[in-house]
C-alpha cells in the first residue's frame, strides 16, 4: 500500500487525502458489528456524551481481535510510514460514534494542540489516520476539514471542559474565520472501508448528528517512533507508552478474521 506521487504532492499541499472504499464491505461489516458490542459494554475505556450514548472507545486494538488487526494492518500503517520516512507506533486508538440523533459535536481543533499539551508530544511528527464504518453523509455529521490549515502551525487554543463530555483544546472563531476564508472547507465523504488521513496540524471539526444514520470512524493515531511522547498526563489507554514500532499483519489479516465464522459453521 504505497501513494502515488500525486497523492503525496496532494497530501503535502493540501493536509488530507481520502481514499475511497479501501477496505471492503466484508471486513468493514465486521468491524461494525465489532464497533457496537465494544459500545455496549462498561469499560472505563467508552466514553460517554452527556446523553448517555456512546462518544469514543479507546484502545479496542489492545482487547478486540478484529480492531487489534486494524491497528497493525498495512494499508493504514505504510501510507504514514512513507510520509514520515521512519517507523510508526501507536500513540492512539478510537472509535468514534456519531450516534444516530445523539452524537454531539466536536468542536473545531487542531489534534496536535492535545498531543503537545497534555501528552508530551516534541513535534507535529504522527497523524490521524480515519477508517469509515459507515457511510458517511453531507447529513450526519461528516469531519469537516480547513484546507492547507496545516500551514498555520501549532495554533493558540483554550481547553473547553464544558460544551461536551469530551476536553477539547478548541480554537477561537476569529482563527477559524481567518483560516476558512483562506482554505475554504471540505467534507469528505463517501461509503464505509473509505480511509482519511490528515495532518496532525490540520483545523477540523463536525457538526452533531440529527439523522437516523450513525456515523462510526475508527482513528489510528500513528507516531513516528523518534517523536514518542514525554511528558504524557493522560492515562495510557488514551495516549499509550509502548513506543515500539508496530509490526505489520498480512494484507488478508482481517479479511481471514471475517471469514472465520463462516468457515466453521460451514
Amino acid at each position: 500500500m504505497k501513494l502515488s506521487e500525486a497523492q503525496l504532492e496532494f497530501f503535502q499541499r493540501e493536509g488530507w487525502l481520502f481514499l475511497p472504499e479501501l477496505f471492503s464491505q466484508e471486513e468493514v461489516d465486521l468491524l461494525a458489528r465489532e464497533a457496537v458490542g465494544i459500545y455496549d459494554a462498561n469499560r472505563p475505556e467508552v466514553w460517554r456524551e452527556k446523553s448517555g450514548a456512546p462518544r469514543t472507545a479507546f484502545a479496542a486494538h489492545l482487547y478486540n481481535d478484529a480492531f487489534g488487526i486494524l491497528g497493525a494492518h498495512p494499508r493504514m500503517i505504510d501510507p504514514v510510514e512513507q510520509v514520515f520516512g521512519e517507523p510508526v507506533y501507536m500513540h492512539q486508538f478510537k472509535i468514534n460514534a456519531k450516534s444516530a440523533f445523539t452524537g454531539d459535536v466536536w468542536q473545531w481543533h487542531q489534534d496536535y494542540g492535545t498531543w503537545k499539551r497534555d501528552d508530551g508530544m516534541p513535534e507535529p511528527r504522527a497523524m490521524n489516520i480515519a477508517i469509515f464504518l459507515d457511510e458517511v453523509m453531507p447529513i450526519n455529521g461528516p469531519l469537516m476539514l480547513v484546507p492547507q490549515s496545516q500551514n498555520a502551525g501549532d495554533l493558540k487554543a483554550s481547553h473547553d471542559l464544558a460544551t461536551t463530555s469530551y476536553p477539547l483544546w478548541t480554537l477561537d472563531e476569529d482563527t477559524v474565520t481567518r483560516l476558512v476564508k483562506q482554505g475554504g472547507i471540505v467534507a469528505p465523504t463517501g461509503k464505509g472501508g473509505g480511509m482519511l488521513m490528515f495532518h496532525g496540524n490540520l483545523v477540523h471539526g463536525s457538526a452533531g448528528n440529527i439523522t437516523p444514520y450513525p456515523r462510526k470512524i475508527v482513528y489510528l493515531t500513528l507516531n513516528a517512533v523518534s517523536n514518542y511522547i514525554r511528558t504524557p498526563t493522560r492515562p495510557d489507554y488514551i495516549a499509550h507508552r509502548d513506543f515500539a514500532p508496530i509490526r505489520k499483519v498480512d494484507d488478508d489479516a482481517l479479511l481471514r478474521l471475517a471469514r472465520a465464522p463462516r468457515q466453521a459453521a460451514e
